[in-house]
């Protein structure tokens, strides 16, 4: 079996231009005004990445509006310009042509003939430029009295059939006898593309047509393969199609409609790729169309041809091909100057210009192209040699992304997207990736790029894992255990500080930023900053470093010796209770400790009885040891004592009612010496005074 791919399929420049711009607007306050192609699966993409369509003029409540391919009429770009909404015009060329002379001429008084489907946005938009109502239809009618009208102009849509244009002018030219204007407004690529399906379907056994059910240009194809072939398909995508229903016919031909998505297209190619034997593109149909626009002079699409200037006219240069005796427009805005100027090219007549064919049926010519070309093949052949490019992702199938590098399809598998499996393919949709080509297609039938980020992402990665192992062996090689170093605190944790040292993360952990303590490394340090540390730890194997920065800074205790002696009184703030008495700040990390003996001439049960955290003091040094850095302080001692001792308290007998006197059993309570005794109360149990004290 032979499959043959129509070379014309998938967009034509007017949709990809307004789905290019459609693309780049992702994320703007835009809305598209009506469906931008008539294709489900492009409108899905669009409303994917937030750009949504809406069918209604009062629906746009957007900033900003795009205008489809297909135009609208004048009154709905007044209505815009009067609620202040930005327009973004991407109207096709052919289609704003088709705009002009329909204003131009109804203007002038001729009655206005536009063959095409009525209810086609297109259709309506261009009626709406007319002065007076427009005649729309499909076809001659007979019983119409045309002749009723003076003057005449007559236009297709630009979708419309080439086949029945020619068909209403032979009957109309032969009936109407008044003033006619004719126009062949019929897109160049549609011509092509018509012609193209015609040969095609009239040599092959079985057609598909891809595109979706409700575009005209589609539908024009659909049609014109059931007239010339047995068997037709129209499928939409390559879901649910079987390809191995086609394997017992000899030749099977695939085209597509200018609002298909060309990897839509290449998707239903491909299944067929694996069950056919040989595949080819429609070069040889090309050529035969050609042949018959041409004469004996064959072209072909991409061909650069030399011509010669033979003159220079409002609406660009008319070429003569050389070696033929045809003669073809090069229009104005396909020159590759900045600004056309008549009078400058009209010096030119008689001088040679290379050009690029961009079309054919009828022949349409470029220079700038030529640039782009070139420009285009340098990149190509620079991403061949390793050159990382980026691409915007437009789509996905079932095996990855796909995007467009000019002229050039672009795969990206779905492991080659990052490093790991990735599960959802559609969040890739309208972001911007960087890779590099893994296999580049130059064939004109398939022009592709296969790609990966992935490669990009673990060389990068290698090359991390590398620096940092360079770094850390000069660090290990270069500190030694209390060394005093300089680091950045590059972040806090709740343990401590991160700090780079020589390109290396060391820690500083809370515990050793200062020697008063502290809540937060925030207290001591600040992020962005370099300061001095001690090393203190190192581990080279488990790349762990532990540095110190209070070991740098005076110790509180260094200004004790000579500044305090016993006997001082000292005043200070309490900064915490225990059971056994409370510390008081001295000064910034020195506390002294009052034991609860200490803290009043009474008898106290807890110390909370008569202090508080803040209270401010005086006290007596009582004890100092430098070994232990300790100060033992007394309250008591800076309070006079009182005339009679507190009686001892008693407490009733369980028994009896009766009060029971307390014995004291010693309990922690320094003496005057500073010695620590231990003091316990024991409730009596009704023994004699004599007895306990021989106890």
């Amino acid at each position: 079996m032979e499959v043959i791919l129509a070379k014309n399929s998938g967009f034509c420049s007017g949709v990809k231009k307004a789905y290019d711009t459609a693309l780049s607007l992702a994320g703007q306050d835009v809305t598209i005004y009506g469906e931008l192609v008539h294709n489900n699966s492009v409108t899905d993409k669009l409303k994917s990445v937030g750009v949504n369509t809406v069918e209604r003029l009062e629906d746009v409540k957007t900033s900003k509006v795009l205008i489809r391919s297909h135009g609208v009429k004048k009154s709905d770009l007044d209505y815009f310009a009067g609620k202040g909404i930005e327009v973004i015009d991407c109207t096709c060329p052919f289609v704003k042509r088709i705009h002009n002379i329909i204003e131009e001429y109804s203007f002038k008084g001729y009655q206005i003939i536009l063959l095409g489907d009525s209810t086609h946005p297109e259709v309506i938009g261009a009626a709406g430029w007319s002065k007076t109502p427009v005649i729309v239809t499909d076809r001659f009618d007979p019983d119409y009295d045309y002749n009723q009208h003076e003057k005449l102009c007559v236009l297709a849509q630009t979708t419309f059939s080439s086949e029945k244009f020619a068909n209403f002018l032979d009957f109309f030219m032969k009936n109407c006898k008044k003033t006619v204007e004719i126009f062949q407004t019929i897109c160049y690529t549609t011509r092509e593309r018509q012609k193209e399906t015609l040969l095609l379907s009239q040599k092959c056994d079985a057609m598909i047509v891809v595109g979706g059910k409700t575009s005209s240009n589609t539908a024009k194809l659909y049609e014109i393969c059931c007239n010339n072939c047995a068997v037709v398909d129209w499928v939409e995508n390559s879901q649910n199609f079987d390809a191995s229903k086609y394997v017992n016919y000899l030749k099977v031909g695939i085209v597509s409609g200018a609002s298909t998505p060309p990897e839509q297209t290449m998707e239903v190619f491909s299944n067929m790729e694996e069950v056919v034997t040989e595949v080819k593109t429609v070069n040889e149909m090309e050529e035969a169309v050609a042949k018959l626009e041409n004469g004996q002079q064959k072209f072909r699409k991409g061909q650069k041809i030399v011509a010669t200037i033979s003159s220079a006219t409002d609406e660009g240069l008319a070429l003569y091909i050389n070696n033929t005796k045809k003669e073809i427009l090069l229009p104005k805005e396909e020159l590759s100057c900045e600004k056309y100027v008549k009078q400058e090219y009209a010096a030119k007549v008689g001088e040679e210009i290379e050009v690029l064919i961009i079309g054919l049926n009828p022949v349409l010519l470029s220079e700038k192209a030529i640039k782009a070309l070139a420009e285009e093949e340098k990149e190509i052949e620079e991403i061949k040699n390793g050159k990382l490019f980026n691409v915007t992702i437009e789509g996905t199938n079932k095996g990855g992304l796909t995007a467009r590098l000019g002229s050039y399809g672009v795969f990206i598998p779905s492991s080659q997207i990052r490093i790991g499996f990735v599960k959802d393919l559609d969040k890739y949709v309208g972001k911007t990736l960087r890779v590099k080509a893994e296999r580049v297609e130059t064939a004109e039938r398939r022009k592709q790029i296969v790609a990966s980020q992935r490669v990009i992402l673990e060389a990068e990665k290698a090359e991390r894992e590398a620096q940092r192992a360079q770094k850390e062996e000069a660090f290990f090689s270069s500190v030694v255990l209390g060394d005093v170093v300089v680091g950045k605190v590059v972040r806090f944790s709740s343990f401590g500080a991160f700090v780079e040292v020589n390109g290396f993360d060391c820690l500083a952990h809370i515990s050793d930023l200062s020697w008063t303590g502290v809540k937060s490394p925030a207290e001591v340090l600040e992020i962005g900053k370099e300061y001095e540390f001690r090393v203190l730890k190192l581990d080279k194997e488990t790349k762990k470093v532990s540095i110190g920065y209070k070991q740098l800074q005076p110790r509180p205790w260094e200004s004790v010796p000579g500044k305090y002696a016993v006997g001082d009184i000292v005043t200070g703030k309490i900064v915490r209770i225990v059971e056994f008495g409370v510390f008081v700040e001295i000064e910034t990390g020195v506390d002294g400790l009052v034991h609860i003996s200490q803290i009043s001439h009474e008898w106290l049960e807890k110390p909370t009885e008569g202090l508080k955290v803040g209270d401010e003091v005086k006290a007596k040094i009582i004890s100092i040891d430098y070994e232990k850095e300790k100060i033992t302080l007394s309250i008591k001692a800076c309070t006079p004592a009182p005339e009679a001792p507190a009686k001892p308290r008693r407490e009733k007998a369980e028994d009896a009612g009766e009060e029971k006197p307390r014995r004291r059993e010693r309990r922690e309570r320094p003496a005057d010496d500073g010695e620590v005794h231990e003091w316990k109360d024991t409730a009596f149990s009704g023994a004699s005074i004599a007895e306990l004290l021989n106890k």
